[in-house]
């Protein structure tokens, strides 16, 4: 098993689909807590379209709401990012408002084999949400704590120019 994420901002519709493509998820984990992304050049990953073209890789979809920040968490980040002058487009880590929420509200209650299962025993899950820089995202969080519980290795997907898969 491997644990993959993926966000949106970054990629174009080509440099997304190539991605899956090359990455080859078996369950697309859908973690946002709204399934649109504001912008024109991200319409393909509001969720009929996505969706669509999922279906088109053979790639299972699923929600998980639990799994999205609250919208309290989201707002605060918001207030940190427009405090910092930071689009989130742009936002390369989260706050630790969010962060420390996350974990209380997840992290400390998750039991990856348990998530897994419900899941379906994926091998290759692959866990969403939009911030092209997994650090400045929630879903980094969460891959993290599967790993941390199953040892299996993750691959952060990232569009080029982002070094977030390295750090």
């Amino acid at each position: 098993m491997r644990i993959l994420t993926l966000g949106v901002y970054g990629f174009t519709e080509e440099t997304f689909l190539a991605a899956l493509r090359a990455a080859k998820p078996d369950l697309f984990v859908d973690t946002r807590r709204r399934r649109g992304v504001r912008g024109h050049q991200y319409a393909f990953a509001n969720a009929q379209r996505l969706q669509d073209h999922l279906a088109d890789l053979g790639i299972r979809y699923t929600h998980r709401l639990d799994l999205a920040p609250t919208e309290a968490m989201v707002k605060a980040q918001g207030e940190v990012d427009r405090e910092a002058g930071i689009r989130r487009h742009d936002r390369d880590t989260l706050s630790p408002v969010l962060a420390k929420g996350y974990r209380e509200r997840v992290i400390d209650h998750l039991d990856a084999r348990t998530l897994l299962a419900e899941l379906g025993d994926p091998e290759a899950p692959l866990f969403f949400c939009v911030e092209g820089d997994p650090h400045a995202c929630h879903r980094l969080l969460l891959a993290n704590e599967i790993v941390r519980q199953t040892g299996a290795p993750v691959e952060n997907l990232v569009p080029e120019g982002i070094a977030g898969a390295g750090r």
